[in-house]
């Protein structure tokens, strides 16, 4: 009950200056915290991205034209499973429209601020959810990951995310975007009470295993990964490779070409979900959103049909890696969150589109659906970075063993410098 709270005082302390949260379920979180339910995630305050189902509310999806849609009658399941084991619900958070976007510069409901720096924006599209974790709201919450999602926020917010192994987890009561690459995931202050909320999710299912590094190949990802990162990026992921022991390097092939194709697939399936209300109310979509939208639904069959092609032939690809590695380690965004409503970032001298890419490393594992830890692993300029964990399908275990053995240096990127 203490906790929750908490959570709650902090939330009206604090949620002005960041505005993650659309939705703040005070009552409710005070009756669910009075039931004192035991459990793994006894009374921890969590808040879910504002796709997700809630009973009682319109699922939001970030969007104007879902206010429309009657309440939900009943939970995500992963809702449920997270309450079952104790944790209580305090509100939705923030996010870009439809999950579409990598900054949650939302003209519906505002910009989410980054903690760490109020004039930078927060990542996407869960950016509601890393930024309600480092500004101290809440220490859980649950966000979704298409084309990286959940680790761009977590990154730029210098929080801990998990984007599982696609299929791992339940997606039933989510609001999709795209179903070939559709993720859900929980973000957190902490790697134990990531793995927690994931096995909570799983129905009580222990990811923890075997600790320690002892047996594990690690590799650092080059090529691709370190040309599309800024120096200063590179080195925070160096760093942290030195201190787990790290000495191999890989090169994961035709990088460029799956991000490719998540793109294609992306627009495509995102196009026709969003059609007859581009056709009869373009108006009221988000304007960052819109003209992506359209030019997916005018995407040719015969293109997206090629990326699906050019995803397997990819995932069988980087698969064979893991037949002499177990995890490799790569940077999650090339370089620390931009101002908002900043166009374009500088990457390796080259001025590129600042919101799509932010993606740039991330998008390569989210096509072939492998599970990612996020981790931060310092800061640039006052702002955090992460690094990808990256393991074989159904390898959260291995993700987890890594990660723990890096949280102790992770601790210095978490807390923000901003003074509320």
């Amino acid at each position: 009950m203490e906790a929750v709270a908490r959570a709650l005082a902090a939330i009206k302390a604090r949620d002005g200056a960041i505005n993650a949260f659309t939705a703040v379920l005070e009552r409710r979180a005070r009756a669910t915290a009075a039931r004192a339910r035991r459990g793994p995630l006894a009374g921890v305050p969590f808040a879910v991205k504002n796709l997700f189902d809630v009973k009682g509310l319109a699922t939001l999806a970030g969007s104007k034209i879902n206010r429309e849609l009657p309440p939900a009658t009943r939970d995500a399941p992963l809702i449920a499973r997270l309450e079952a084991a104790g944790a209580v619900l305090v509100g939705t958070l923030n996010m870009d429209e439809y999950a579409y976007g990598f900054s949650t510069e939302n003209s519906h409901y505002g910009a989410t601020r980054n903690p760490h720096n109020l004039e930078h924006v927060a990542g996407g599209s869960s950016g509601g959810s890393a930024a309600a974790i480092a500004a101290g709201m809440v220490p859980l919450t649950l966000g979704s990951d298409t084309n990286g999602s959940i680790r761009v926020p977590a990154s730029f917010c210098g929080v801990w995310g998990l984007k599982p192994t696609f299929g791992r987890l339940s997606r039933e009561g989510v609001f999709p975007f795209v179903n070939s690459l559709d993720h859900v995931g929980p973000l957190a202050d902490s790697v134990e009470l990531l793995a927690r909320a994931y096995d909570a999710m799983q129905d009580g299912k222990r990811v923890a295993g075997q600790r320690g590094l002892k047996g594990l190949r690690l590799a650092r990802a080059v090529g691709y990964f370190e040309d599309n990162a800024e120096p200063q990026v590179v080195e925070r992921v160096r760093e942290a490779c030195h201190s787990l022991g790290v000495r191999k390097t890989v090169e994961i092939p035709e990088a460029e070409r799956g991000r490719g194709a998540a793109f294609i697939i992306t627009a495509a399936e995102g196009g026709q979900l969003h059609l007859p209300n581009l056709r009869t109310r373009a108006g009221d979509f988000e304007p960052l959103t819109v003209e992506r939208l359209m030019a997916g639904a005018l995407m040719p069959a015969a293109w997206y049909l090629q990326a699906q092609r050019v995803r397997r032939w990819y995932y069988r690809r980087v698969k064979r890696l893991f037949e002499s590695v177990d995890v490799i380690l790569a940077p999650a965004t090339p370089r620390p969150a931009q101002r908002i409503g900043q166009d374009t970032i500088i990457v390796r001298n080259r001025e590129i589109l600042a919101r799509p890419n932010a993606g740039l490393l991330t998008q390569p594992i989210s096509c072939i659906g492998l599970p990612v830890i996020c981790a931060p692993v310092g800061k640039v300029d006052g702002l955090p970075v992460g690094m990808q964990i990256i393991a074989a399908p159904w390898r959260e275990d291995l993700c987890f063993r890594v990660a723990r053995a890096l949280a102790p240096r992770a601790a210095q990127a978490v807390a923000p410098t901003v003074s509320f």
